[in-house]
């Protein structure tokens, strides 16, 4: 007869350490790719449709602009001494992967300035030159950072703190630079000053848009009596799975039986129109996601 095996505490049972998983040369490749894709396209909005018409951009990147202007000095020179404070920073709170990301998309933007510096302007009217440069620079800036860096060292201090807050990375940097930009007033005047807030008011909707992407999906709570034949509607008629959570009632402490499911954008007002066909009464809240991975979830092309 086998002796029983000793019970072990929870004290004693180790839990497995986690296993961090290396990118793969490929993964390094790419990263480094759209890293410098990004820093470029954000130097091409800087030299070719800002810098030129007295716009600048917000952060470190305007200071440095503005300092640059008034030396005579390189532009590259201050981009990468100004950001290099922040790189330490971005070491030590963030990590040496965001840092080595950080410190290539600052060499590259500095060097892209260098290279166009001379190169004649897109245009010469300042309207096209906010709008354009500020889309530009929102999307090179927006593929840095979704790769997993920075071109600023204001962009470090936004990702430190939209980990606390509830605001977005873009949201951040844009109450930070209402105060650099105001001063852009001083150097080049207030008319300029305020198509550099044009220019980054745009250039931060579009660097939101391209960290979370196009295509948000929607995350859908439903309570509901008739919660097995809601689920049951969601999966023959949408083909998404869903999930059934116990709850309870806070005020009456009745059992609640919850459904949890995420669809598309698209799929949004269909999944709304099968809950209140079910049960009209039903609880239904939604909520937008930016990012979904893993199990049975896939983007569907609706026709």
């Amino acid at each position: 007869m086998t002796s029983p095996q000793p019970v072990q505490s929870a004290a004693q049972v180790q839990a497995k350490p986690i296993q961090h998983t290396r990118l793969s040369a490929l993964e390094i490749v790419t990263r480094i790719v759209l890293i410098m894709f990004g820093a470029v396209l954000a130097g091409v909005a800087l030299e070719i449709f800002l810098i030129p018409n007295n716009i600048i951009d917000g952060g470190i990147t305007g200071i440095s602009i503005m300092t640059a202007h008034l030396t005579h000095w390189p532009l590259g020179v201050f981009l990468f001494l100004f950001n290099l404070p922040f790189l330490i920073i971005g070491y030590k709170s963030i990590g040496k992967t965001f840092a080595l990301s950080t410190l290539l998309g600052v060499i590259t933007l500095s060097v892209t300035t260098a290279l166009l510096h001379h190169v004649e302007p897109f245009t010469d009217e300042t309207l096209l030159a906010t709008v354009f440069g500020g889309i530009l620079l929102g999307i090179g800036v927006g593929i840095v950072i979704r790769t997993g860096g920075t071109t600023d060292g204001t962009e470090t201090v936004a990702i430190m703190v939209s980990k606390k807050t509830p605001f977005s990375v873009g949201q951040m940097v844009m109450f930070i630079n209402l105060f650099i930009l105001g001063s852009a007033g001083l150097v080049y005047g207030w008319d300029n000053a305020m198509f550099s807030l044009i220019a980054y008011f745009i250039a931060f909707k579009v660097m939101d848009l391209t960290i979370e992407g196009f295509d948000e999906s929607k995350s859908i709570w439903v309570i509901s009596e008739h919660y097995r034949e809601i689920g049951e509607a969601i999966v023959s008629r949408l083909g998404r799975g869903v999930t059934y959570l116990n709850g309870e009632g806070g005020y009456s402490g009745d059992t609640k039986q919850v459904i949890f499911t995420v669809v598309t954008r698209m799929e949004e007002a269909k999944l709304k129109s099968i809950v209140t066909e079910m049960d009209e009464n039903a609880f239904l809240a939604v909520g937008n996601i930016h990012d979904v991975r893993g199990g049975r979830f896939k983007k569907k092309d609706i026709h």
